[in-house]
């Protein structure tokens, strides 16, 4: 089977290849003999219905001194390609919303979307979670400073986060005892010039065993990669995440995450979420990432795992399906 296969990402000039899990994925599947065709945010359009989208073939080569060739971009009907990869980074913003909503039009009409537009727009990566309190520490999400406040004394040490960040970006780690809880909480909550319109912040019981890492589990159709990357915190930064300077282990996955994700890979796949990285520190949950997960390089350059191809497995057997019905 050859497929069209379209990628919307971040320029593609900027990445890091050795770490760049889109990559591996048009690696894949340029291996299997599929067509890649590639476009930014900013290249999508809907005409009476339809959805077009301005597309330039691209090859790629896993070399760090030249990996990839664009051809000249065109306009064409979204609806001539079989599959849609939808991997901008966060965050998720009203215009890439409106990119779900010109995707989805292409999805009624066949194409395969991943992950599934719907479930783009409803599954914020830290609301998302809370899918699943059973997994999960003690977590608030609120506007309210007097109730954040409340939740830190209770708990005595916490972590602070907004609901669109990425890469471990406006995290705070606080104590009841911190003086700068009051300005942490207005940097977080107040927006508008005059901080009159308040934003929701997620309020998150301090887990200690960070310190063995912030553990990434990608889950594959709602089949986890029996390894997962550990981003473990150097010096003296609490976050673990890559972008925030972790350094990434692979560990195996243990029983207690194995539980995890057979309580959420139901839902992931009845939402079409066939790429999602889940966020893992000591025995809990933290966020499920949907947008554009990563750490498919790290976890295959330590245990010679090809996870791009599990997806795209996953991925040539739902257009065979599609293509059936």
């Amino acid at each position: 089977m050859t497929l069209k296969v379209a990628v919307l990402m971040d320029p593609i000039g900027s990445i890091k290849i050795a770490k760049d899990t889109t990559f591996a994925m048009l690696l894949e599947a340029q291996r299997r003999g599929h067509s890649l065709f590639y476009m930014e945010q900013g290249d999508m359009a809907a005409r009476s219905g339809e959805p077009w989208a301005r597309l330039a073939p691209l090859s790629v080569r896993d070399d760090p001194t030249g990996w990839y060739m664009l051809g000249e971009s065109e306009w064409r009907d979204l609806r001539e390609m079989d599959v849609v990869l939808m991997r901008k980074d966060p965050p998720v913003d009203p215009q890439f919303i409106y990119d779900t909503m010109v995707a989805e039009l292409a999805e009624r009409a066949g194409v395969l979307v991943v992950n599934r537009p719907q479930a783009l727009r409803d599954c914020n990566e830290k609301l998302f979670a809370m899918h699943f309190p059973q997994c999960m520490s003690p977590t608030l999400v609120t506007r309210d400073a007097a109730d954040i406040r409340a939740f830190v004394a209770t708990h005595g040490e916490v972590v602070l986060k907004p609901l669109d960040g990425m890469g471990g970006r406006g995290i705070f780690r606080v104590k009841a005892s911190d003086s700068n809880l009051n300005s942490m909480l207005e940097t977080l909550i107040a927006a508008g010039p005059k901080g009159e319109h308040k934003q929701f912040t997620m309020v998150q019981k301090f887990i200690p065993e960070i310190t063995s890492g912030d553990k990434r589990i990608l889950v594959v159709d709602g089949e986890a990669v029996p390894y997962a990357l550990a981003r473990i915190p150097q010096g003296s930064d609490f976050r673990g995440n890559l972008a925030a300077g972790g350094r990434g282990v692979g560990v195996p996955l243990s029983d207690r995450d194995r539980w995890i994700v057979s309580q959420v890979a139901p839902e992931l796949r009845r939402r079409g979420l066939l790429f999602v990285g889940l966020d893992v520190i000591g025995d809990y949950l933290t966020e499920i990432n949907v947008t554009s997960p990563t750490c498919v390089r790290e976890l295959d350059a330590q245990f010679g795992l090809n996870i791009a191809g599990q997806l795209f497995d996953v991925i040539e057997r739902t257009r065979i399906e599609t293509r059936a019905a």
